[in-house]
């Protein structure tokens, strides 16, 4: 069988799809597939074992002439799976009279509006917004493109849900959840604090840092608890102004920004850290959520999305309402001002994705990706 995966972000790129494209590129090239990559990048990506086709980001033809190389590659192949960029993945298979099969991680109408400042809500509440002529029209190209598609897979339930509302078969879309990563050997936890330099009670974020991840409130909440550490992994267009609000609020002493990094020092900051924290306004199943619990690193996040499906409170981790900077200092304090706490969460994480295994998940798509081609 021959792939064509097509994904906007890809490494040293921040992100959910940025973890997942690559990892199912090499596990279906490990299984003897051929695999080709379409991507969108701002330099062109390092090499792989198959071919990563790219365009600029800053190419003012990006979305045509992204669809024109998943059509070319398409003409190679037999199935297209795309993780983003689903309207051009459609595009380019339909010319290409290829089948398609989609994972849909977000509603990106709704994020292209919060982005821009344009919506200020929730994604449920967006569901029931009108809107002009421009949004009328993402939302029925959204819908035509994975109407089309022969399968769609929704990492979450809550997604699943809000998909159906678009007016997708039930019978082509299902739950995948995202797949916990292989560990790979690593030092000890006091070693890894050795060599990240952290010292005390520390937490991690890591991720884009755009509106949907709403680390500003995480700042405020740093803010009003006095002995805890914070180090952010990630980059994105809010990091600028993250930067300024650390300084503002005299935490400039307490933490760091790393900026992006790779997939594997991201799973050993969560092994260092006391906790991971998501404060995310809107989430569907985070990558970073299954990653750290089964690294044994406990999450305190927003009670958002699909969130809930995978973190349960006072099991595996602690959940707070989302935009509550007050509640999320609470969290922590109670967090780090119970060591039994601590240890019993610490001791659940890992257990609580261990049905999550790449091997797993990958296979399901493997599967469905033969389906699509028979």
């Amino acid at each position: 069988m021959r792939v064509v995966v097509v994904s906007g972000i890809w490494p040293p790129d921040s992100g959910g799809p940025a973890s997942h494209a690559p990892a199912l590129a090499d596990f279906l090239a490990e299984r003897g597939h051929g695999v080709e990559v379409v991507t969108t990048a701002d330099a062109e990506p390092e090499a792989r074992p198959y071919p990563v086709r790219w365009v600029a980001r800053r190419s003012p033809l990006r979305h045509v002439r992204s669809a024109q190389l998943v059509r070319a590659a398409a003409r190679r192949a037999d199935v297209v799976y795309a993780t983003s960029m689903i309207r051009r993945a459609a595009v380019g298979a339909r010319l290409a009279r290829r089948p398609l099969v989609v994972k849909l991680v977000s509603d990106e109408v709704f994020e292209r509006a919060a982005r821009s400042g344009r919506y200020l809500g929730t994604l449920d509440e967006f569901q029931r917004v009108g809107g002009g002529g421009r949004l009328r029209f993402l939302r029925a190209t959204r819908t035509a493109a994975l109407k089309g598609a022969r399968h769609v897979f929704c990492p979450s339930s809550y997604l699943r849900d809000v998909a159906l509302r678009w007016g997708l078969d039930g019978g082509r879309v299902t739950v995948l959840p995202n797949p916990a990563p292989t560990i790979p050997p690593m030092p000890t936890r006091e070693e890894l604090r050795a060599e990240f330099e952290l010292d005390g009670n520390v937490v991690v974020f890591a991720g884009r840092l755009g509106p949907q991840k709403a680390v500003d409130v995480l700042l405020d909440a740093l803010q009003r608890v006095s002995d805890v550490s914070f180090v952010i992994a990630g980059d994105g267009p809010k990091r600028s102004a993250l930067e300024q609000r650390v300084l503002e609020l005299g935490l400039e002493s307490r933490g760091r920004f790393l900026g992006s990094v790779p997939r594997e020092t991201v799973l050993r900051l969560f092994r260092a850290a006391d906790a991971s924290v998501l404060p995310s306004a809107w989430e569907n199943f985070p990558h970073t959520v299954v990653e750290a619990l089964a690294i044994g690193c406990p999450v305190i996040a927003t009670s958002v999305g699909g969130v809930p499906e995978v973190v349960r409170d006072g099991e595996n981790g602690l959940l707070v309402p989302p935009g509550d900077p007050a509640t999320l200092a609470a969290a922590l304090e109670r967090f780090f001002g119970d060591p039994s706490l601590q240890e019993h969460l610490r001791g659940a994480a890992a257990r609580s994705v261990e049905g999550y295994s790449e091997e797993a998940v990958f296979t399901a798509i493997e599967t469905e990706l033969r389906k699509a081609v028979a």
